[in-house]
């Protein structure tokens, strides 16, 4: 990506002066900034070009916000945060796992937003591989539509399990500490623990790999992180004891 584009914002809200102000305050900043007031106008502002980056309201007229979250989410792994007056914990850590890079509450404090859309967009923007990632004959990432097809079957991949990829595909083959792992899946929780990492890693293995109980590609390294591996050769003559947990 060119690193001197101006970064695209769709803001999506049904609140005509939420709309106005922030586009003001995001293009102050240097953003390019599109907005719709509804789910309908925003997949037609989709239509015409993606985005870096939506900013996305859930109360909204004709198609409410999870809604147009997942059919988004559905085509393109597109940066969501989400900046709501719904301010649950059960709300927030659904949409989180589920579509959401982030979530604010309103009323928004703007410096914070602006930070939290430059920490998502530093942490994904460039890192999302645009074109698919062979890790061996049963097992390719297409981590741009948040997918991966193994063994010949597409399977889908939430977000939270997509920037865990992320992080260790930037780091193919080499280990990638446990504690990177947390702050890049998890990194607007409070007090999130080390056991996220675990049990992510259980269901992804359930999902990417033919054998989740003799792992080839996501690899424990104990005490200290996981490894994504690649492997060209036939898996069956993979020693899966170098596999780990």
């Amino acid at each position: 990506m060119n690193e001197h584009r101006a970064r695209r914002i769709l803001l999506v809200d049904d609140d005509a002066s939420l709309l106005v102000v922030l586009a003001e305050q995001l293009r102050d900043d240097g953003f390019e900034v599109a907005t719709a007031r509804d789910g309908q106008e925003a997949l037609r502002r989709l239509d015409a070009g993606w985005p870096d980056l939506i900013l996305l309201d859930l109360m909204m007229p004709k198609i409410d916000g999870l809604a147009l979250a997942r059919q988004i989410k559905s085509e393109a792994d597109l940066p969501i945060i989400v900046l709501s007056a719904i301010d649950t914990a059960d709300s927030k850590a659904r949409l989180l796992d589920e579509v959401a890079e982030d979530y604010v509450s309103k009323p928004y404090h703007y410096p914070e937003l602006r930070a939290r859309i430059q920490r998502v967009l530093a942490r994904l923007g460039d890192r999302i591989p645009h074109q698919s990632l062979v890790l061996g004959p049963n097992l390719t990432l297409d981590l741009h539509r948040r997918a991966a097809t193994v063994s010949g079957k597409e399977v889908q991949l939430t977000p939270t399990e997509s920037r865990l990829l992320m992080t260790l595909a930037a780091s193919l083959g080499d280990i990638v500490a446990t504690e990177t792992l947390l702050s890049r899946g998890w990194a607007e929780t409070e007090e999130a623990e080390p056991s996220y990492v675990w049990v992510s890693m259980r269901r992804l293995r359930q999902k990417i790999e033919v054998d989740p109980d003799r792992p080839i590609h996501l690899l424990t390294v104990r005490g200290v992180g996981y490894r994504l591996v690649a492997v060209r050769e036939d898996p069956s003559c993979v020693d899966a004891s170098r596999a780990g947990g």
